[in-house]
């Protein structure tokens, strides 16, 4: 099957890309989900919130997810759900094997495999945008001790248990995390029944907003424990306590409970980006990307939350919109030729090398983790609405940012600094990066 844009993922990014390469008239376009129903997480999220920044209306979850549904229907985007795009075969696309490397681009198409019930297939795209978003990293990854019992899951399983399949969850639940989707979670076990102990963090303050924490006291009766990690799950068949180190005296306590909800800590869905020979941020753990989006392999785009782990659902529908206009231009050769996206942290040409146009990278230091978009393209140097996202992995109550090329001043901001929660820094100083200069550097003074 030939397609002009094969989208992986149908959640707020990758549908917002779809519809917008619509109307600019790309003809194909074909969106695939492993899931059986498009839209994505916002599907299993009740609340609300949703649909601010790109609808610009207050929606929940499931009515976000529904209306790009059909918004998508209606553009005539093919959607696929129940199928998994599994891998690229060695035809139709030459995808390189070293992460450092730019493969050349073969007869203008990308070769897919797909696998559904109905078996597996090989798609040519002109142009391929990953959109798989990102997921909590699980108990295991956590590295937590102690038995395997029942009842302990990530936020996403506790609201798929609750909202997609209707299930009860009575008992007493420990949340781990203290950030904006803990307190999500929380609200999640109260309406599906359960009693909620205490929300804990390694970290010494919550990474939210103070008015959730203030909510979750007085409201709720549901206390935050700052500085405290877990040390270990009890339990045979289900669980019985969680054990909780304190981690100003290090003691540890045996806190009775039933349900363990391990809350953040996100990791890019990168597979198929890794597979495809895609140069990875390690800063983000996602590809490397610069301001149109593009990944190191040509003709190849990523989008949402695989950039940028975890923004909420509006940024990430109006990142899949920003690659789309560069997928459109790609196709219509209007874009310029492509060249590598450079890993973070790593000296790379910039400029005109070879012919090529390669973005200048874009690097970060401590106490910042990274920076999405991680280089500047010297033909499109906006980012996605205008600004870049930034973490920090240290607390800082009002610190200055200094973005510089060459020792050559090009910005600066204050900024708030809490891990967990973005930094949106304005992007209007990529304007005046040198192509030919070296990387960018953001610092924390």
């Amino acid at each position: 099957m030939n397609v002009d844009v094969l989208v992986a993922g149908a959640g707020p990014a990758g549908l917002a890309a779809a519809i917008e390469l619509r109307k600019l008239g790309v003809a194909d376009v074909v969106v695939v989900d492993r899931e059986h129903q498009a839209g994505g997480i916002p599907r299993h999220c009740a609340h609300s919130g949703y649909g601010i920044r790109d609808l610009h209306r207050l929606m929940t979850g499931p009515a976000y997810a529904q209306h790009y549904r059909g918004a998508a229907s209606a553009a005539g985007v093919t959607l696929r759900t129940g199928t998994t795009l599994t891998g690229w075969p060695a035809t139709g696309c030459e995808l390189a094997t070293d992460a450092g490397a730019a493969p050349a681009r073969q007869a203008g198409t990308i070769t897919a495999t797909l696998t559904s019930p109905a078996g597996v297939e090989n798609v040519h795209a002109g142009a391929v945008l990953l959109a798989t978003g990102c997921r909590e990293r699980p108990r295991a990854a956590r590295l937590v001790p102690g038995s395997r019992p029942a009842g302990v899951m990530t936020t996403g399983e506790l609201q798929q248990r609750v909202y997609l399949h209707g299930q009860r969850l009575a008992g007493r639940a420990v949340i781990v995390g203290a950030e904006h989707v803990s307190f999500s979670a929380m609200l999640t076990l109260l309406h599906a029944g359960a009693e909620v102990t205490a929300l804990v963090t390694d970290q010494p303050w919550h990474q939210s907003f103070a008015a959730f924490r203030l909510a979750a006291r007085l409201r709720w009766r549901v206390p935050v424990w700052t500085g405290t990690a877990v040390a270990g799950i009890a339990g045979r068949d289900g669980v019985s306590a969680v054990l909780l180190r304190d981690d100003r005296d290090g003691s540890v306590r045996s806190v009775p409970c039933e349900l363990v909800v391990f809350t953040g800590d996100w990791i890019p869905d990168h597979e198929l980006a890794r597979l495809a020979g895609a140069a990875l941020d390690p800063g983000t753990r996602g590809p490397a990307v610069d301001t149109t989006l593009s990944t190191s392999v040509p003709g190849m785009f990523a989008a949402g939350n695989l950039i940028h782990a975890a923004e909420t659902a509006d940024v990430a529908a109006l990142s899949g919109r920003h690659a789309a206009a560069h997928v459109a231009a790609y196709l219509a050769g209007q874009a310029a030729p492509a060249g590598q996206v450079a890993l973070a942290g790593q000296a790379a040409p910039a400029g005109q090398a070879g012919g090529r146009c390669v973005p200048v990278p874009v690097m970060v230091a401590g106490p910042l983790r990274w920076i999405s978009p991680n280089a500047i393209s010297p033909v499109s140097p906006q980012p996605p609405g205008g600004r870049f996202v930034l973490r920090s992995a240290a607390f800082a109550g009002r610190a200055r940012l200094q973005v510089r090329q060459d020792g050559r001043l090009l910005t600066s901001a204050h900024a708030r600094l809490v891990p967990g929660r973005s930094i949106r820094l304005d992007g209007r100083w990529a304007r005046h990066v040198d192509p030919a200069g070296g990387a960018v550097q953001v610092a924390v003074l």
